[in-house]
């Protein structure tokens, strides 16, 4: 599997309007996401559930690149980053999933949102990406207030919930880490279609296994409310937003690109509240300023 050193950076250009607006509509779209798999968890288990999202998934994909005249089978020397891509893909779910389990939510979200750090020194080693000491400061600021949103730190923590945190930070790392891959390798240069299928079809036998060795089961056949929300998850979140994702990724700087995911939660908070009746603290409305100004600070232009 070769890796690309790039001189320039064409691929470090800052984000346009229109992909910006792509981009609010992953978060929005992941943010939702987030209740949705909630919601379904009493019926489908996590790892099964995550399995059964990429099947879905994967029947998508394809039928979007047989609309659009995609050979997927078609040899372009992508396949050895592909399946890489589509192994970390694997286990970042695994290690979220697990995570999940052991940490509680609000915490996994500050910690899994810790892949744009990631990214932006990743970008810096492979793509010459140099955010200014402003930008650092943006994201950090974002951070902070993803952070304040969530209600982190919390007192009485213990090893294992300590634990659960590492393991939704290396999720972040895997997430970031399939980021990389694609503007580094072959991958880069392969239809989305193709590039997010790697990732798809690989993932189902890890998280296939994931789930038999958790002992996960159908207790009983689900009903039609969690189905809904399941094709959600596969049809709109994983087949189409991804989608769009792997897209971006491959036109758009990475750093500044990664840095607008730090909205995602704020999108959870606000889903939790309006479908969950979770609350909604004055804090939210600090942390989404704090959000907001970060994002500025990472995307403005150098003077």
């Amino acid at each position: 599997m070769a890796f690309h050193q790039p001189t320039a950076a064409p691929s470090a250009r800052p984000l346009s309007l229109s992909a910006i607006a792509l981009v609010l509509l992953c978060c929005l779209s992941w943010g939702f996401n987030q209740i949705a798999v909630k919601l379904v968890l009493p019926e489908i288990p996590p790892f099964l559930q995550a399995a059964l999202r990429s099947v879905g998934a994967l029947i998508v994909i394809g039928l979007i690149a047989r609309a659009r005249g995609v050979k997927l089978w078609q040899r372009d020397g992508a396949l050895r980053a592909g399946v890489f891509a589509g192994v970390l893909f694997g286990l970042e779910f695994v290690l979220i999933y697990r995570g999940l389990m052991l940490t509680t939510a609000s915490r996994a979200v500050v910690f899994l949102y810790t892949a744009p750090f990631f990214v932006a020194f990743g970008a810096y080693q492979l793509l010459h990406e140099r955010l200014r000491r402003l930008q650092w400061g943006g994201l950090a600021l974002s951070f902070v207030g993803v952070a304040l949103a969530i209600g982190v730190p919390q007192p009485d923590v213990d090893a294992r919930v300590l634990f659960g945190d590492l393991m939704m930070i290396g999720g972040g790392a895997l997430w970031a880490a399939t980021t990389l891959i694609v503007k580094t390798t072959r991958l880069g240069q392969v239809p989305a279609e193709k590039g997010l299928g790697y990732q798809v079809a690989v993932s189902i036998p890890i998280l296939a296994v994931a789930a038999w060795l958790s002992g996960e089961t159908l207790p009983h056949w689900p009903g039609p409310l969690s189905w809904a929300l399941l094709a959600y998850q596969a049809i709109w979140v994983v087949g189409l937003t991804f989608l769009l994702w792997f897209g971006l990724v491959k036109t758009y700087s990475a750093s500044k690109l990664s840095s607008f995911t730090f909205i995602t939660p704020l999108f959870g908070v606000a889903a939790g509240y309006l479908i969950m009746g979770d609350p909604l603290t004055p804090a939210f409305g600090v942390a989404a300023l704090l959000v907001t100004a970060g994002l500025y600070l990472v995307n403005r232009p150098a003077s």
